[in-house]
């Protein structure tokens, strides 16, 4: 009985979405539940910002405890090293160079003669060797290219190093007879593609992956390029039910559990399927303090520093200083201080900087026949700024309406609403995290009106970031 290894590709397709762009909560949140689902691998798009991808690839670290890393390389060597960089503790990795095999892809995606294509293939993959054992190389448009260079590509990968070859049927044309043709003519034709693991990665234009796929993993294949909820690639919940269902007539099998795999799935359909307003700041609404994590009166200047870092901030020796004499001082009055009372001490006490901008006025419509609207003016630097927007919401208009002024979408990674007193004339407190360029800039707002306590901790973030920006 031959394991099947599921390769899931959701993440790295995802980054390529232009209808639903996930956000870098919605990232880390879809990949832990990948990870619970027990597929084998789990598939990375490749750093095109060091800051922000390079910080997504940290985190994936620690969280895959199971499931192998698989990461998706640049066609360069600084590409390689500064992923190799972000990587290079993680338990189980695989480093991916996907090159196209098609004479029209080589042209159009690499500029290059076929002769030229093999030459840098076998370099790059030779350079990835040097930092990682393991080794991926796949043959993008593989069914289209001519077969004898192709075959020549795949002895060139594997005499460099890889250990897994992927070819790929890119135009989804291929139906199951023409698969099984395929694969049986690569192993007659390449000796050496039977001492390394063979992968398929099947696009689904002709609605038959599926068919394709087992076809193929009965012809010899193991590794399937799979996507949670697609109906463009393999299905991952459809096709670990067919192996489990015909996998034993021709000796394949997967250890991946369906019941947990069925839970996970479901909820990864929440992130994958919204259609809600891709440019708005909101990602997970408002966000209820649900951390265990308390602090006291006992715990040191590095305890709470380590405590910072958790929480996603890059903070000064000054400003961690600050920050925890703010935090010594109410640890003193109380028993405990939790994670979100922490925020609050980070956000009004570190990198407290001049004001950029200035709220000078705004008027906000709302209601439950209308869609919500906000004109929000701000000054910066003598001059008068104004944005108009129409939002999910109040707060969500009000949020846009500061982007149209300063021309910028910034991820908003967490908003917090809370009331400090009581009575008519009760305050509210919002915290509002803005991420930028892979660091979290946390602003906080007090006012009797939420929204206006929304808006001041907004502009709080917002004059952190301009305020880095201009000292650069």
């Amino acid at each position: 009985m031959k394991n099947v290894i599921l390769s899931d590709i959701s993440l790295r397709e995802g980054s390529k979405s232009t209808n639903h762009v996930l956000s870098f909560r919605e990232k880390v949140e879809m990949l832990k539940l990948l990870e619970r689902t027990g597929v084998n691998a789990i598939e990375l798009p490749s750093i095109k910002n060091v800051k922000t991808d390079g910080l997504f690839l940290k985190m994936a670290v620690d969280i895959l405890a199971n499931s192998t890393m698989v990461c998706q390389l640049e066609l360069n060597e600084q590409n390689i090293e500064d992923t190799w960089h972000c990587v290079n503790s993680a338990k189980n990795v695989v480093l991916q160079i996907a090159v196209p095999t098609s004479v029209v892809q080589m042209e159009y995606f690499c500029h290059k003669k076929p002769p030229q294509v093999l030459e840098m293939t076998a370099q790059l993959i030779k350079k990835v060797k040097e930092y990682c054992p393991n080794v991926e190389f796949v043959a993008i448009d593989a069914t289209r290219s001519d077969s004898e260079f192709l075959k020549q590509m795949i002895e060139a990968a594997i005499a460099s190093g890889s250990s897994q070859i992927t070819v790929c049927d890119s135009a989804g044309m291929m139906m199951p007879d023409e698969m099984a043709k395929f694969i049986d003519d690569l192993y007659q034709a390449i000796p050496a593609l039977s001492q390394v693991n063979l992968g398929v990665e099947i696009y689904s234009k002709l609605n038959m992956a599926e068919a394709c796929a087992f076809t193929a993993l009965s012809k010899g294949a193991i590794v399937l390029k799979t996507m949670a909820n697609s109906h463009e690639y393999p299905n991952l919940d459809y096709m670990v039910h067919l192996l489990a269902e015909k996998g034993d007539r021709y000796g394949l099998a997967t250890n991946i559990k369906t019941t947990e795999l069925t839970r996970s799935v479901s909820k990864l359909a929440n992130l994958q399927q919204t259609q809600r307003n891709t440019k708005s700041p909101f990602d997970f609404g408002v966000s209820n303090d649900k951390s265990n994590v308390t602090f006291d009166k006992n715990d040191d200047l590095n305890a709470i520093a380590q405590a910072t870092i958790k929480l996603g901030y890059e903070l000064s020796e000054e400003d961690n200083a600050r920050v925890y004499e703010a935090f010594a001082n109410i640890a003193s009055k109380k028993d405990f201080v939790s994670s979100r009372e922490l925020e609050a001490i980070i956000a009004s006490t570190a990198l407290q900087v001049p004001a950029t901008y200035k709220i000078d006025n705004y008027v906000i419509n709302s209601g439950n026949l209308i869609t919500s609207t906000a004109t929000v003016c701000l000054q910066k630097n003598g001059e008068l700024l104004q944005g108009i927007s129409l939002g999910d919401g109040p707060i969500d208009a009000s949020f846009l309406a500061i982007e149209k002024i300063t021309g910028h979408h910034y991820e908003l990674e967490d908003f917090q609403i809370q009331s400090v007193t009581e009575g008519r004339e009760a305050m509210g407190s919002a915290l509002v995290k803005l991420r930028y360029n892979g660091k979290i800039y946390a602003g906080t707002g007090i006012s009797t009106d939420i929204i206006g306590s929304s808006i001041r901790a907004y502009v709080s973030a917002l004059n952190k970031i301009a305020y880095e920006e201009d000292n650069r």
